[in-house]
C-alpha cells in the first residue's frame, strides 16, 4: 500500500469531535490532502474527462456490432496529426524540464513550440473534416461517421480548454515579476494534462482504426 492510500485511511480514522484531534488540526491551514487547488482541479478535469470518453468508448463499441455500421476510411492525415500530437506532447515534457532547471527562456520558446503544434493539431483534425465532407461522409451518413465527429470534436474541446491554460502559463513569462513557484506549477500541470490528451487520442484513435 502506498504511502498516499496509508494518509487517506488515517484521515478516515480520525476523530476529530476528540479534543486531542481537535488540537492537531487546529496546527495546519484547513488542508487535510497535500494538494493544491490548481492539482485538485486538473486531476478532477481529468477523472471526468477519463469517464465521460469511457461512456462514449462503450457506446462505439456497443453501435458498431449493429449491420448498419460502415467503417470509415482511414486518411493519412490522421496519422500525421497522431505525430504531431505525440511531438507536442515531448516539447511539453522539455518545457517543463526547462523550468524546473530555472531556465525561463528556453521554456518560453518551447511553450510557443507547443502553442502551435497544438494548433497545427487542430487544424490537422479539421482538414480530415473537410476530407470526409467532400466525400460525401457526413454526421448523418451512418454511425460511424457520427461517432468520428463526435469524438475528435469532443477531443478538440479538451485540448482548446487546455490551450486557455497554457497561455496563462506562457504569457507569465513574458513579464519580469512571475511568481517562480506558480509558473512552474502551471507549467507542470499542463504538461500533465498534455500528456493525459495524448494517450486519450491513442484510445480514441485505436478504436477507429480497429473498426
Amino acid at each position: 500500500m502506498s504511502k498516499k492510500e496509508l494518509n487517506i485511511f488515517k484521515l478516515l480514522s480520525q476523530k476529530p469531535w476528540e479534543a486531542s484531534q481537535a488540537a492537531i488540526d487546529n496546527q495546519h491551514d484547513g488542508k487535510t490532502l497535500d494538494l493544491s487547488k490548481a492539482k485538485l482541479g486538473v486531476r478532477t478535469i481529468m477523472v471526468v474527462s477519463t469517464v465521460i470518453f469511457s461512456l462514449f468508448v462503450v457506446s462505439y463499441s456497443d453501435r458498431m456490432l449493429v449491420h448498419d455500421w460502415k467503417s470509415l476510411s482511414e486518411p493519412w492525415l490522421l496519422w500525421i496529426n497522431t505525430a504531431i500530437l505525440i511531438f507536442t506532447s515531448f516539447v511539453f515534457h522539455k518545457a517543463k524540464i526547462y523550468s524546473d532547471k530555472n531556465e525561463f527562456e528556453k521554456a518560453k520558446n518551447t511553450l510557443l513550440l507547443v502553442g502551435f503544434l497544438s494548433f497545427a493539431f487542430i487544424t490537422g483534425q479539421l482538414l480530415v473534416w473537410q476530407h470526409f465532407i467532400s466525400i460525401g461522409q457526413y454526421a448523418s451518413t451512418n454511425p460511424a461517421n457520427a461517432f468520428f465527429y463526435l469524438l475528435t470534436a469532443l477531443h478538440s474541446l479538451h485540448l482548446l480548454g487546455g490551450l486557455f491554460f497554457w497561455g496563462r502559463a506562457t504569457t507569465k513569462l513574458f513579464t519580469d515579476n512571475f511568481n517562480v513557484t506558480k509558473t512552474k506549477q502551471a507549467i507542470e500541470l499542463c504538461a500533465i494534462y498534455w500528456h493525459f490528451l495524448l494517450i486519450v487520442w491513442f484510445i480514441l484513435f485505436g478504436l477507429m482504426i480497429a473498426s
